[in-house]
């Protein structure tokens, strides 16, 4: 990702969490973020997008949910802005925005 497509992506999420409504403080972000990311299934879920958008359906097939149980994973990371809700002509896409991104690149460097 260059430097202006990461620049826009992180005014894009803090447009987002001020539309949101999400004025947390970090000790409260960390906090959420932390419960967030224990379960298992919404860490494979930021992994599997990766590589791009995916719809509810794939997410479903992919990790055996339920539409409950993908609904309230999906609802837990675009809550916490880890991912987005993106609309399509016809589909509903769920994407990583730049919180995701720095997750997964952070997780696969150990920070460094």
């Amino acid at each position: 990702m260059d430097l202006d497509e990461n620049n826009r992506k992180k005014q894009k999420l803090i447009e987002q969490m001020k539309e949101a409504g999400k004025k947390r403080n970090p000790s409260e972000d960390h906090a959420v973020a932390l419960k967030i990311l224990q379960n298992p299934t919404r860490r494979k879920i930021i992994e599997f997008m990766k590589d791009g958008p995916k719809s509810l359906d794939q997410i479903k097939d992919k990790y055996d949910l339920n539409n409950m149980q993908a609904r309230l994973n999906l609802d837990m990371l675009e809550d916490s802005f880890y991912i987005a809700k993106t609309d399509s002509s016809d589909k509903i896409n769920y994407e990583l925005t730049i919180r995701g991104d720095a997750f997964l690149e952070n997780v696969r460097t150990g920070g460094k």
